[in-house]
């Protein structure tokens, strides 16, 4: 069995569909041509009838005979207007001699042949019968000229059909050229992505909007994504290895000493030790395991939230442990956005990163406005931020992009206990939500916003 491609069938279709269209339209344009010229006829015959039997009326049959001389004057070679007995035979008039019975009977108007013999055989007429007296008046007009004209509409029909086709041709091989060739260069990027070029897009026609370019939109922002997680996966994997390497080595180190030493006050605060290392590295785990999951989430979870309930639930959780930690801790809720939906959960665990992250940072009480740390909401016409300040060092311009990366810590934060993942699961919740981190000055300390749409 022959199997055509899909090109050759689109190709296919399109000349089927041309020739469709074109035999319908012309099938119409000839039903009403014809309709039109049958009404016209019906028309002129109806009042050449009506005005013949006004004037038998008025005069009686010589009346009406004359009348159909004077009519016969005009060089009508279509006019049809004779008198003839019950039998169907010629009394007086212009028309054949001999009708056929069927031709007589008085009736509305209709079209057929009146004759048999020649010149009226094959010809059609459009008339009426009407009684007159003991006789029928049958009174009509020959539709030659409408034949001659239907025969050059339909060699004209014929004409454009023909056309039509070979436009078909034309215009479905274009047809077929085109999305052959748009197929073509989208199956060309997939092998190319398939044997590892992850830089190739579709690309799409500009000022396009076809399913063509909706594809290929869809598609090069996937591959987009997919360049972009690749990116990640090979820089967490880098990362991973080189920062693994130094807590992994501090455990065995440690677990050595553990091994080795004999006083129990020496091994108890090297057990310690090791407990600290190990749980440094399983905090690095489990962070980024919340990243993927939080880049994977389905959109089931998300629920309709209150941003103001949220701040206000989070501020209440963290005002002692600030307190605690001898830091002032504000939440100011600047407007009531309306409800958007989010995931909860995850949305909770990155403003209690960033906050997490201002206490570590949040500097000393009273050194240049140290010791504070401040909640805030905004809401407005473009969205909402949800954004933690603090009064620390901060990080200065060139140092964010490091900071956002997995596994980016800055020199000044070598000190500090941590693996660099924070700041990248709140990116990673943001994107989630179709929004973005943002880091900022504070002068002095840092603004850590999530800007959501509304």
């Amino acid at each position: 069995m022959l199997r055509l491609s899909v090109t050759a069938r689109i190709a296919l279709l399109a000349i089927a569909l041309a020739i469709v269209t074109n035999l319908v339209l012309a099938t119409f344009l000839w039903q009403q041509i014809h309709s039109d010229a049958v009404d016209a006829v019906r028309r002129d015959t109806t009042e050449q009838s009506d005005a013949f039997v006004s004037v038998y009326r008025s005069g009686g049959l010589t009346a009406l005979v004359q009348a159909i001389h004077d009519a016969s004057r005009s060089h009508d070679s279509s006019l049809v207007a004779l008198i003839v007995d019950g039998a169907g035979r010629k009394v007086n008039g212009i028309g054949p001699d001999q009708l056929p019975l069927s031709a007589t009977a008085p009736g509305s108007f209709h079209v057929g042949s009146l004759g048999t013999a020649e010149p009226w055989t094959g010809r059609e007429a459009g008339y009426i019968v009407r009684r007159v007296g003991t006789y029928r008046l049958v009174s009509g007009h020959l539709m030659d000229d409408w034949q001659q004209e239907q025969r050059g509409i339909e060699r004209a029909l014929l004409l454009a059909t023909i056309l039509s086709l070979m436009l078909g041709v034309v215009g479905g091989l274009v047809v077929a050229r085109y999305v052959g060739r748009r197929l073509n260069n989208i199956a060309a990027v997939i092998e190319g992505v398939g044997q590892g070029d992850l830089s190739r897009r579709v690309g799409s026609v500009a000022g396009g909007g076809d399913a063509f370019d909706r594809l290929s939109i869809r598609l090069d922002a996937m591959l987009d994504k997919v360049e972009r997680l690749m990116g990640e996966l090979r820089i967490v994997t880098d990362s991973l290895a080189h920062d693994l390497r130094s807590p992994i080595a501090r455990l065995r180190a440690k677990t050595e000493t553990a091994i080795l030493v004999t006083d129990p006050v020496q091994r108890d605060a090297a057990l310690s030790g090791l407990l600290v290392e190990t749980d440094l590295v399983m905090r690095m785990l489990s962070t980024l395991l919340e990243i993927t999951r939080s880049q994977s989430v389905s959109r089931d979870r998300f629920t309709d939230i209150d941003p103001a309930a949220l701040v206000e639930e989070i501020a209440e959780l963290y005002e002692p442990v600030a307190d605690d930690a001898g830091i002032i801790f504000t939440a100011l809720i600047e407007s009531h956005p309306p409800h958007i939906v989010m995931h909860r959960e995850l949305m909770t665990q990155a403003i209690t990163n960033l906050i997490d992250n201002a206490l570590r940072h949040a500097g000393p009480k009273g050194v240049n406005g140290g010791g504070q740390i401040t909640l805030r909401l905004k809401g407005g016409a473009g969205g909402i931020r949800l954004q933690v300040e603090d009064r620390g060092p901060g990080i200065a311009e060139r140092d964010r992009e490091q900071a956002l990366s997995r596994f980016g810590r800055l020199d000044s934060a070598r000190t500090i206990p941590g693996a660099g993942l924070g700041l990248s699961l709140v990116a990673a919740v943001a994107r989630l939500h179709g929004g973005r981190l943002e880091l900022g000055d504070n002068a002095p300390g840092l603004i850590a916003a999530i800007v959501l749409p509304s």
